[in-house]
């Protein structure tokens, strides 16, 4: 019925609608650039799909690599936009910029993967897609993968995952997937990053219960994950009880960065700090950017803040590396 085009069925503000004929409205991360050279940067930037079966794409970054460049071998950075799980993709405005300043400064080759998203595709479809992209970017291990910018310019012995919000969370499960048993995948990941990671849980801790947008978050998870609703799922909170320990992380060393004012601030810090008495053999490291809210970096682009945050992470990509001229 042409009643049904605009009756709403449910809605999660400020994120987006969904209607009753089953018409999704995003409300945020709706501009979109166009993978390009940037005049700025000089970073590269194209679009692949990469399993046509379910239309997974990824947004390719490779640095304007100079006649003394051309030729070295770059770490690699598969990175996974944020968003509530439901927002934005590669393409959305913020992230496009951000990227190509971050591949610029670090000078590494990144993969910005375009995972399918809830509603329409609840999750786990997310973390299977963006464990797909990483099989994908580990199959140009011996330099003969069907990509040629990673067949010719990645070093996949420095392979990092990175992340921003839900991006962070999807960051930290693929490399908890990458180092169960059975995974098969043996991807050496050298690194992770987890920028404002979402984290959740069904208790609140720290300053959460004073947040006003502490009960829009609670029902973030069950909307995203409807076949797994509860806010504990370990996927949701890895520090839950009952969760599998963060010994088995496939990574060796992590750098989480938080925000003061932001909501998940705590959860960043139980997360380091959990991880840092797991077990796990690796170095854990966190940096917190004081008077500063959620994913201040990507709103504002070209504030002194978000230079010194690319500055960290550029510095935890290329640790124990020259820096290239």
């Amino acid at each position: 019925m042409d009643s049904d085009k605009n009756e709403v069925a449910c809605e999660l503000l400020p994120l987006l609608r969904v209607y009753k004929d089953g018409r999704v409205e995003r409300l945020m991360g709706t501009t979109y650039s166009p993978a390009s050279t940037d005049p700025i940067t000089g970073v590269s930037s194209k679009d692949l799909t990469i399993v046509p079966e379910t239309g997974v794409s990824v947004r390719l970054y490779l640095p304007n690599l100079t006649t003394t460049t051309t030729n070295q071998k770059l770490p690699v950075l598969i990175y996974f936009h944020g968003g509530g799980f439901c927002l934005s993709k590669p393409s959305t405005t913020h992230y496009h910029i951000y990227l190509n300043k971050l591949v610029a400064e670090a000078q590494v080759v990144a993969v910005s993967v375009d995972y399918r998203r809830p509603p329409e595709d609840p999750l786990p479809t997310a973390y299977e897609d963006s464990w797909a992209a990483l099989q994908w970017v580990v199959s140009h291990r011996d330099g003969d993968g069907p990509e040629d910018w990673l067949n010719h310019h990645a070093d996949l012995g420095r392979l990092f995952l990175a992340g921003v919000s839900a991006g962070a969370n999807i960051a930290h499960n693929v490399a908890m997937m990458a180092g169960g048993a059975g995974s098969g995948l043996n991807a050496g990941i050298l690194g992770m990053a987890l920028v404002h990671p979402y984290f959740w849980g069904s208790d609140r801790i720290g300053s959460e219960a004073l947040h006003p947008a502490k009960d829009a978050t609670s029902r973030l998870w069950p909307f995203v994950c409807p076949s797994s609703p509860d806010n504990d799922d370990p996927r949701n909170n890895p520090v839950a009880e009952g969760a599998p320990s963060l010994m088995g992380l496939e990574c060796r060393r992590v750098l989480v960065c938080v925000a003061e004012k932001d909501l998940l601030r705590d959860r960043g810090w139980v997360y380091y700090e959990v991880l840092g008495r797991s077990g796990w053999m690796g170095v854990v490291e966190i940096q917190e950017t004081k008077g500063e809210d959620h994913a201040f970096h990507l709103h504002n682009l070209e504030c002194e803040k978000t230079a010194e945050l690319i500055r960290r992470l550029a510095a935890f990509f290329n640790r124990d590396m020259p820096r290239l001229l």
